[in-house]
């Protein structure tokens, strides 16, 4: 494949993943401004591609020079290019200059800064992949926390147990706000995953069920929240009202014993879709799987379209997130 089809199959493969937050964390542009930067040069490579047939046929530079270029003769450079050769900044035009820019470029400067976002997304897109696996296993580890609460409750002895089915419910909202408290933030301003709908619909989701009006309905009981299991609007953590729980249990204990089982089965539905084939977590870390493994393998090709690039900046965080992606294709 050509450096001008590696390039247009880059920009599918980016603009693919769009809503991405690597612009916040490499000081990139962002995924809108760069899909239409990388689809305006590679309209601009086309068009220079053109020019320069034309420029031959027509015989710019002397009959000579353009019989020279349709037949592969290598004229002497003048002008422009001959000053950055003289300076050391040039060099063939089908090279890259001693500074990694691409001079056949039309506006190398422009091409260079390309590739620097092509770097920076590069590691950002491995960061993601590395922290979106690891929501994908905390969505698993919920996924068990819900069929426990409603195994407990299905059991004899901890349903006959008011302190039993309090613990039961704590144990939860303990594991609950560790999800929250781990995950949180990355989907935030800033965050790794901000901007990222797998991450975000999977925290959304999960509190819904926590708030769930219609959990227990049939056994006269308006959601958790009726038993004293909400989560903070603000904070997004869960707390158990203890006190609401023991009087929900005294007037309605069947009724009770049944939302919270309700509550346990749906949740823990609600995080195996999460994590399902073809759903949102899924999905997200195939596309990136597919751009991070194209960007490897054509990154020569693309170097040579637009220019070597910047080194990839990288914040703590994304090279936390570069750490463990590292391990997980060791292991």
């Amino acid at each position: 494949m050509s450096p001008l089809g590696i390039a247009s199959t880059a920009f599918s493969l980016l603009s693919a993943l769009g809503g991405s937050s690597s612009s916040s964390k490499t000081g990139g542009v962002g995924q809108g401004e760069f899909a239409s930067s990388l689809a305006l040069r590679l309209a601009s490579q086309r068009t220079q591609s053109f020019d320069a047939l034309l420029g031959t046929l027509s015989g710019k530079g002397g009959l000579g020079g353009g019989i020279d270029a349709l037949f592969g003769g290598a004229p002497a450079l003048s002008g422009v290019d001959g000053i950055l050769a003289e300076i050391g900044l040039g060099g063939r035009l089908d090279g890259l200059s001693p500074l990694g820019r691409n001079l056949s470029l039309f506006d190398p400067e422009s091409g260079y800064r390309m590739m620097s976002d092509i770097n920076n997304r590069d590691l950002t897109y491995k960061a993601q992949f590395s922290e979106l696996s690891e929501m994908k296993a905390a969505v698993g580890e919920m996924r068990r926390a819900g069929e426990a609460l409603a195994a407990k409750v299905a059991d004899g002895t901890t349903a006959a147990d008011d302190a039993a089915i309090a613990a039961a419910l704590q144990s939860f909202v303990g594991q609950y706000n560790a999800w929250v408290g781990r995950f949180e933030e990355t989907v935030q301003a800033g965050g790794l995953l901000a901007g990222t709908q797998a991450a975000e619909v999977s925290l959304h989701e999960l509190r819904q069920s926590i708030g769930n009006i219609f959990t227990g309905a049939a056994g006269g009981v308006r959601g958790m929240p009726d038993l004293g299991l909400s989560v903070d609007p603000v904070t997004h953590r869960a707390t158990l009202d203890s006190g609401r729980l023991q009087s929900v249990l005294a007037s309605n204990r069947d009724g009770a014993l049944a939302a919270v089982g309700d509550f346990g089965r749906h949740f823990a539905r609600s995080a195996e879709l999460l994590v399902s084939d073809n759903n949102f977590i899924p999905n997200r870390l195939a596309n990136l799987d597919r751009v991070i493994d194209y960007i490897g393998d054509h990154r020569g090709a693309l170097q040579a379209e637009f220019g070597l690039g910047d080194p990839a900046r990288v914040s703590t965080q994304v090279a936390k997130a570069l750490a463990a992606y590292e391990r997980m294709l060791k292991a």
